[in-house]
């Protein structure tokens, strides 16, 4: 029994062993499973990271060559960029060629237009000379029209003077017996003046149109005129006698009062100071009227003689035989210094705007002193300057040559064109409030009126045009180059007549 149960715990202890071999069996088979796989999963990891170095040199190649490409593509971008450059270069420079040629073309037109221009200012002069006065007006108003188109100059001689012949703007009548010695616009009227002379004559001069009516208001040729100022705010009218009288009209032009002067040798100019006084300026003495009382309040004698009296900033300016001037700022009270240019000043004025002054002299030189002090010497006179007057770029010198020359200041050479030539000497010029007329005086007792306004000049002459110029006469005198336009309408540019 016992060896029955040893063998049947045996054969269990047998089983049990095989039992165990089995399952050491499976669990070498699952351990042989498991190596097969972690070596195929170690084989598969080998494999991705040679993979992965194989992709990370593809990359890195990859990368080279995206830098390469980068920078193969950042050489053409700035290769376009500089080739773009070049053409907008070669652009501009055709457009700035262009531009040049349109330029020069345009140089080249405005030139010929304003030499035309000139010629036919010239041609129509002699044209009114010779009594053809239809074609000079024609041809007086193609030289205006070609000349203002094309930005030249107006106030070249052969231009202006046509103008100012076609358009009759000089007109002359002989009212005095003496010299005129000054002439003075009345206050707010630009067609009415005073008047004096050296023969004791005090005449109110209104123009009409071409007619001057005239009003005599004081006549004794005791007396020797040399200056007349209207006050501004009185209406009064003062004037200097070189016989030591001031002769005073009040404003009604009836009431005539007169002061004597005795302290005060040969009298030559007066200057207005206030609504209460003015100044007296003679030879050796300086004397101050009460407007209020119309008397001699004091008086000032001088250490020099007077040769010429101007104003200068609203100041009275004497000039004395010493070459030396004096601003006068009370009786008491003077600047003194050098007159800065040679010779003997018979003439002075200057411009609030410009700072320029001019100095006429007695020999027919015109100094002119800009505001640094720069000196240029004006030769176109023959004789004394009598009288001169700034307005802007414009100087107006009158002269005992019997000529108005009007001088453009801002040329480089500076030359005269005369407005007025008489054979008479000119004692005064003035310009009424609008600058577009002057009126001058000369020593026969002429007054003449100037009109130096373009516009005015230009309208007179189209209001004479009668006709248009014929296709001979545009031929021979303008051009067959020039496009016809009508001057007698205005219209119609382009069409052949």
């Amino acid at each position: 029994m016992r060896s029955a149960v040893d063998r049947s715990i045996s054969a269990q202890m047998e089983n049990i062993a095989n039992e165990q071999r089995e399952i050491s069996d499976e669990k070498r088979e699952e351990a042989l499973r498991q190596t097969r796989v972690a070596n195929e999963m170690r084989q598969r990891s080998e494999l991705e990271r040679m993979n992965a170095i194989e992709a990370e040199r593809n990359a890195v190649a990859s990368e080279k060559k995206a830098v390469e490409a980068s920078e193969v593509a950042e050489k053409q971008r700035k290769l376009a960029e500089h080739q773009q450059q070049l053409a907008e270069q070669q652009q501009q420079m055709a457009e700035h060629q262009r531009i040049q040629a349109e330029f020069a073309k345009r140089t080249a037109d405005t030139l010929s237009y304003i030499a035309l221009g000139r010629s036919l200012g010239s041609i129509s002069a002699i044209q009114a000379q010779s009594g053809n006065g239809e074609i000079a007006n024609l041809l007086g108003y193609a030289a205006y029209l070609y000349t203002s188109r094309y930005k030249g100059d107006l106030y070249y001689p052969a231009v202006f003077q046509s103008l100012m012949q076609l358009s009759q703007s000089k007109v002359s009548w002989t009212e005095h017996v003496g010299a005129v010695m000054n002439l003075e616009y009345m206050p707010g009227k630009d067609n009415t003046l005073i008047t004096v002379s050296n023969y004791g004559e005090i005449i109110l001069c209104e123009r009409i149109g071409n007619r001057l009516e005239t009003k005599t208001l004081f006549k004794n040729n005791d007396y020797d005129f040399r200056d007349v100022i209207v006050d501004r705010t009185s209406g009064n009218i003062y004037a200097v006698s070189r016989t030591g009288h001031l002769v005073i009209i009040l404003k009604d032009l009836k009431t005539i009062k007169t002061i004597a002067l005795d302290k005060i040798v040969h009298p030559l100019r007066l200057h207005d100071i206030n609504n209460n006084n003015m100044l007296v300026i003679g030879e050796k003495a300086l004397a101050l009227i009460d407007l209020k009382q119309m008397t001699v309040s004091s008086t000032k004698q001088l250490p020099f003689m007077v040769t010429h009296g101007a104003r200068k900033a609203g100041l009275p300016l004497l000039f004395d035989n010493l070459g030396m001037m004096h601003l006068v700022k009370g009786l008491d009270s003077f600047d003194t210094t050098p007159i800065p240019v040679p010779g003997k000043v018979t003439s002075y004025c200057e411009s609030k705007n410009t700072g320029v002054e001019a100095y006429g002299m007695s020999d027919g030189t015109i100094w002119m002193i800009d505001k640094n002090g720069k000196k240029q010497k004006l030769l176109g006179h023959r004789s004394r300057i009598s009288k001169m007057k700034l307005n802007g770029r414009q100087l107006f010198s009158a002269s005992y040559d019997g000529s108005v020359n009007l001088w453009i200041t801002d040329k480089e050479k500076v030359e005269p064109m005369t407005m007025v030539e008489t054979n008479n000497w000119i004692m005064h010029l003035c310009f009424n409030s609008t600058k577009n007329t002057f009126w001058v005086g000369d020593v026969k007792g002429n007054l003449t009126a100037v009109n130096i306004s373009v516009p005015i000049m230009v309208d007179a002459i189209k209001k004479n045009l009668k006709r248009d110029l014929t296709t001979d006469e545009w031929n021979y005198y303008i051009g067959p180059n020039v496009p016809f336009e009508s001057f007698f309408t205005n219209q119609g540019k382009g069409k052949t007549p």
